[in-house]
C-alpha cells in the first residue's frame, strides 16, 4: 500500500487556501488549521441586521489567479465563481468639487481627463504605456518566482528584466516617478496612491511600483457577482471537495521540528504530523510564537510594517446614485498624510477617505434604497497609539468630508455600524502590528528582504501577505504557486 503524502497548511487566509488545493491536486492528504471559527482571512464577510459586509479587500484584479485554481482541479471555474468587470475603476472627489471618473475604458478615460482637467491626455496615456511595460518585463521574475532561489537568475526570463532595469523606475521614488510622466497635480495624487495597494509610502518606495496601475488600467477591475467574500466561499468549496479537511477554533501552538526537518504542529497540545507544513500564518508572530527555536531572519524582522487601516462598516438609509462600486474622497494635503502614517505614527488631520459601495452591484448586501459602506482610511500600524481616541477623531472626519463632499448628512443616515481599527485587525487575522500587507516597500531592496517562500527547515513553507511576492488577493495567490511548486 503506498502511503499517502500529509501536508498541513497553518491559517485559512487566501493563501493558505490556494495552496490546499494546490496540495491537494499534487496528492496531498491536506489538514487545514486555523485559529478562528470562519475562513478567509481579511477576505470574510459579516452581517449587521439586514445589511452585509465585507470585511477586507474591496478591490478584485487578475481574476485568471482565481481561475487557474479550478483549471487546476479539471474543473469549470464558472460552476463555482463568477464575477463582473467593472465599467469604471474608480471615482474620483476633490475638496474643490472636481470629479472625475477613471472609466475602465481607456479611451474614455483619456477623454474625461482632456475634457474635465484641461490637459492633453498624452502624458496619462504614456505613463500608463510605461505601468505595462513595466509590468510585462518583471511579472514573472519578481511576481511569479522566488526571489531567493539562484534559478530565478539563471532563467531566460531575467535577461530581460535585466535590460529592463534602466526603464523600470528602480532608482527614482513613485512619487517623483509619477511627478516627472504626468501633467497635472490631481492626476499625480491619484498615480501616488497607488502605493496603498502594498501599504507603502510614493515620497519613499521605488518608482516600479507604479507597475500596480495597470493590474486596474491595462488589465481591468473585476468584482465576484456575491462579493468579494465569494472568492473565499468558492475557493473552499473547491477544497473540500479535493478532500482538504479544515479545522475551525484550531490555533497552532507550534511547529514541530526533528532535527532540522519539520514534523508537523501541536494543536491545543495535540500533536499532528506531517512530511510537509505550510504556514499561512504572518512570519514575525509565526517566529516569535511558532519557531521559537528556530533563529528568524534579521533583515525580514526588522523591516517597516506597512501601513494599517481604521475601517467604518455603515448601512445607510438611503442611496447615493453619484457613489459608483469604488470611490476615493482625496486630501487636499496628502504629501502630510503619507508623513503621518509612516514618520509620527499618528493620524492625517485631513485624511483620504476610500468608500466601496458593494450593494451597487450586489443588491442583496442591503436593504430596498439603502447601501452598505465600506469606508477606509489610511493609518499607521499599531504601536501603542491611542486607538480608541483616534477612531473617535477619524470618524468624525470623516462624517464631515464625505457631509461637505457629498452635500448631504451623512451622519443622520447611518442605520448600522461597526469597525475595524489596528488593534482588532491584528487581533482577528495576527498580522503584526495590524499591518495590512507585512512590510511596507518604502526601500527598493524590500523585496528581497521579504521572507522567502522556502525556509532553513526541510518541508516548511511560507505563504501570504507577508512574505514574498507581498500583500493584496493576487500576490497571496502567486505565494501558493510559488511554494507548492518547490513541493514534489
Amino acid at each position: 500500500m503506498n502511503h499517502q503524502r500529509k501536508a498541513i497548511v497553518i491559517g485559512a487566509g487566501i493563501a493558505g487556501i490556494a495552496s490546499s488545493i494546490r496540495l491537494a491536486v499534487k496528492g496531498y492528504k491536506v489538514s487545514v488549521f486555523e485559529s478562528n471559527s470562519y475562513p478567509g482571512g481579511k477576505l470574510t464577510a459579516f452581517n449587521l441586521g439586514p445589511y452585509r459586509f465585507d470585511a477586507g479587500p474591496s478591490l478584485f484584479t487578475l481574476p485568471d489567479l482565481v481561475d487557474e485554481l479550478f483549471v487546476l482541479a479539471n474543473k469549470d471555474p464558472r460552476n463555482y465563481f463568477n464575477y463582473y468587470t467593472s465599467k469604471t475603476a474608480c471615482h474620483y472627489f476633490f475638496e474643490d468639487g472636481t470629479f472625475l471618473p477613471f472609466s475602465s475604458d481607456q479611451d474614455k478615460l483619456l477623454q474625461d481627463v482632456e475634457r474635465i482637467l484641461e490637459i492633453d491626455s498624452t502624458p496619462l496615456k504614456n505613463h500608463l504605456e510605461r505601468s505595462r511595460y513595466i509590468f510585462e518585463k518583471t511579472r514573472t521574475t519578481f511576481l511569479e518566482r522566488s526571489l531567493h532561489q539562484t534559478s530565478t537568475f539563471l532563467s531566460k526570463e531575467i535577461l530581460a528584466t535585466v535590460a529592463a532595469i534602466p526603464n523600470l523606475q528602480i532608482f527614482t521614488t513613485m512619487h517623483k516617478a509619477n511627478e516627472k510622466g504626468l501633467n497635472h497635480p490631481k492626476l499625480v495624487q491619484i498615480f501616488d496612491r497607488y502605493a496603498t495597494y502594498n501599504g507603502s509610502d510614493p515620497y519613499k518606495a521605488p518608482g516600479i511600483l507604479n507597475i500596480i496601475p495597470h493590474l486596474e488600467h491595462g488589465i481591468g477591475t473585476f468584482f465576484p457577482t456575491e462579493g468579494m467574500h465569494g472568492i473565499t466561499k468558492s475557493l473552499v468549496n473547491l477544497a473540500e471537495e479535493l478532500g482538504v479537511r479544515f479545522h475551525f477554533d484550531s490555533k497552532v501552538n507550534e511547529i514541530i521540528i526533528t532535527g532540522k526537518k519539520v514534523a508537523g504542529v501541536k494543536v491545543n497540545g495535540v500533536d499532528h504530523l506531517a512530511d510537509t507544513v505550510v504556514c499561512n500564518s504572518d512570519v514575525k508572530p509565526a517566529y516569535k510564537h511558532l519557531l521559537s527555536r528556530v533563529k528568524a531572519p534579521k533583515k525580514t524582522m526588522e523591516q517597516e510594517p506597512s501601513s494599517s487601516a481604521m475601517i467604518f462598516y455603515w448601512g445607510m438609509k438611503d442611496s447615493f446614485p453619484e457613489l459608483d462600486l469604488h470611490n476615493i474622497f482625496f486630501s487636499e494635503n496628502y504629501k502630510e498624510e503619507f508623513s503621518a502614517i509612516f514618520d509620527k505614527g499618528e493620524v492625517s488631520d485631513d485624511p483620504t477617505v476610500y468608500v466601496h459601495v458593494s450593494s451597487k452591484l450586489v443588491p442583496e448586501d442591503a436593504p430596498n434604497g439603502c447601501e452598505s459602506w465600506f469606508i477606509l482610511v489610511n493609518v499607521p500600524s499599531n504601536g501603542g497609539q491611542n486607538w480608541e481616541e483616534f477612531r473617535i477623531r477619524i470618524r468624525e472626519m470623516v462624517v464631515q468630508k464625505l457631509s461637505r463632499i457629498l452635500k448631504r448628512d451623512i451622519s443622520s443616515l447611518i442605520e448600522v455600524e461597526d469597525y475595524l481599527d489596528p488593534v482588532r485587525i491584528e487581533q482577528r487575522t495576527s498580522s503584526h502590528a495590524g499591518a495590512l500587507y507585512g512590510a511596507s516597500s518604502n526601500d527598493r531592496m524590500a523585496a528581497f528582504f521579504r521572507h522567502p517562500n522556502f525556509s532553513k527547515v526541510k518541508g516548511l513553507y511560507f505563504v501570504g501577505g507577508s512574505v514574498h511576492p507581498g500583500g493584496g488577493i493576487p500576490l497571496c495567490l502567486l505565494s501558493a504557486k510559488i511554494a507548492t511548486e518547490m513541493i514534489s
